[in-house]
């Protein structure tokens, strides 16, 4: 078994480079996204029409499959929503597209990219194009709904001419020197010109670092010296290095300057003899192989200070929304959800599903017909109850005290999981989702506390109201809590607190102390 795994995730770190494009946002969160713009713009007279067409459009190019279009049609969408008029210049750039077999790299060799399109744009072109590349610091956050302002530009990579026209069926590479750049995550740009007409742009994230390689090759080494327990832990760097660059993962939902230090920290632990996260407390990562996938993949982790292993402790599971990972209720929703599992006494695990839009399974329907659909959201399921699996292992956990909480994809999830995995919980809490009524029938045992705003313009209110009169029906004790004028979001925070007395009430083989 232990030389199984080293294996593994050596040969995942050690294959060759290839030309596979770099991870691009998921459709999901763009339909996600274009959907919940629309409901909150609700569109009227000449721009319904206008929109109403592009839907046509994209279902049509949905049902035939036509990826590089859809995008295409999303982005037309966005701008038309936004006001804007859908011109050559904005159907150009939001074609173009930066490509790289190494989205992570040692610095000390040059960058090389590609830019190429994911679809022909209408704009009409008589000659070459110019391209010019620069360097800037990753962008700041931005409101929601808004580009973030460019960052501030590190280096000037160069101009390039004799760009083709059709950059499909000619890509465009560059050798880009990225040598004397600090270690860090960077935003690399390029713009490209028709003479001095700007036709738009592409971004991507890239992550230098200079010996890359080296420190790669002493990780492995230090994993193979390690205790097997420890051995994803030091090699989560550079298994999630090599799925970026194969294009499996967007760089954003991985920190590598974070991930390498903790990783070289904990293989320094090892060379001592000492297992780091021995009777550890308080907010942080473990990782482990999923072998059927064949990754190493992340978990996040609260243990309150009081833990000592001398008695057991209630677990609520966390599933993050539709492109969050392991961090969202950890970073995100205020960064409550520590601090409530401290004053409350739980530990808290968040499992990243796999991947940002996994959806936790299928529940108790048919499977997904498209095989790739069908092992992911496979693999999503696993890896939730793979790493309850692991915490039960690794802590005194209080079996009758399991809970779930779910936000957006997470609240679907949650319902999906109860239904199928009902003899684990205790209760569970779903906000802003929905879920399938008929499989209330198999959880009837399983407390809820429900919550979603009547306004939210991304998952429409009526999926917790059906789910919500259907528990009643059935007499399952159900707490809804229904916000007037809440939207997707900002209904979580000022309800955790109910979620955690909610929990606090209700043990799974006990009598429920509190009234629907």
């Amino acid at each position: 078994m232990r030389s199984r795994f080293v294996l593994v995730a050596a040969a995942l770190a050690l294959l060759p480079g290839t030309a596979a494009p770099q991870a691009l946002t998921n459709l999901s969160s763009l339909r996600v996204g274009y959907n919940t713009r629309k409901v909150t713009v609700a569109p009227q007279g000449e721009l319904k029409v206008q929109i109403d067409e592009v839907d046509r459009q994209l279902a049509e190019a949905t049902r035939l499959g036509q990826s590089g279009e859809i995008r295409r049609l999303i982005a037309k969408g966005q701008a038309l929503l936004a006001g804007r008029t859908w011109t050559e210049e904005l159907d150009f750039a939001a074609s173009l597209v930066i490509r790289t077999a190494q989205v992570v790299t040692d610095s000390l060799r040059p960058l090389e990219v590609r830019l190429e399109q994911i679809y022909r744009p209408s704009t009409r072109l008589d000659r070459a194009l110019t391209a010019h590349a620069v360097l800037r610091k990753r962008p700041g956050p931005a409101s929601p709904g808004a580009t973030p302002p460019p960052g501030e530009t590190v280096k000037d990579l160069g101009t390039f001419d004799g760009v083709a026209r059709d950059l499909r069926d000619s890509p465009h590479r560059l050798d880009l020197n990225v040598d004397n750049v600090p270690d860090g995550t960077y935003q690399l740009a390029i713009d490209v010109l028709d003479g001095s007409r700007p036709l738009g742009g592409a971004t991507l994230l890239v992550h230098l670092r200079k010996g890359l390689d080296d420190t790669v090759a002493r990780l492995e080494a230090e994993a193979r010296r390690a205790a097997e327990g420890l051995r994803a832990d030091i090699l989560f760097p550079v298994d999630r290095t090599r799925q970026v660059n194969r294009g499996r993962l967007e760089l954003r939902t991985f920190d590598p300057e974070k991930a390498f230090a903790d990783a070289q920290a904990i293989a320094g632990a090892t060379r001592g003899g000492r297992n780091p996260f021995e009777k550890r407390s308080g907010d942080f990562k473990r990782h482990y192989l999923l072998q059927p996938a064949g990754e190493v993949i992340p978990y996040r982790l609260y243990v309150p200070t009081a833990y000592n292993g001398s008695r057991a402790f209630p677990l609520i599971v966390a599933l993050h929304g539709l492109g969050g990972t392991e961090d969202s209720f950890f970073d995100n929703y205020d960064r409550r959800i520590p601090t409530l599992a401290e004053q409350h006494g739980y530990i808290v695990v968040a499992p990243l599903g796999y991947r940002v839009d996994g959806s936790y399974g299928w529940g108790l329907g048919d499977p997904p017909a498209d095989p790739v659909t069908r092992r992911l959201q496979e693999y999503s399921e696993l890896d939730v109850l793979q790493v309850l699996q692991l915490v039960r292992q690794q802590y005194k956990i209080d079996e009758k005290r399991i809970y779930m909480a779910g936000h957006s994809m997470g609240a679907i999830g949650a319902w999906k999981i109860a239904a199928k995995h009902p003899e684990i919980w205790a209760a569970i809490a779903p906000f802003a989702g929905t879920g399938q009524p008929a499989t209330l029938e198999r959880m009837k045992h399983i407390p809820q506390i429900v919550v979603h705003g009547d306004a939210d313009p991304t998952v429409s209110v009526a999926g917790s109201r059906g789910m919500v009169q259907k528990a009643r029906e059935l007499g399952i004790e159900v707490r809804y809590i229904e916000v007037p004028g809440g939207n997707h979001s900002d209904i979580v925070v000022p309800n955790l607190p109910a979620v955690f007395e909610f929990f606090d009430q209700h043990v799974k083989s006990g009598r429920p102390t509190t009234q629907p």
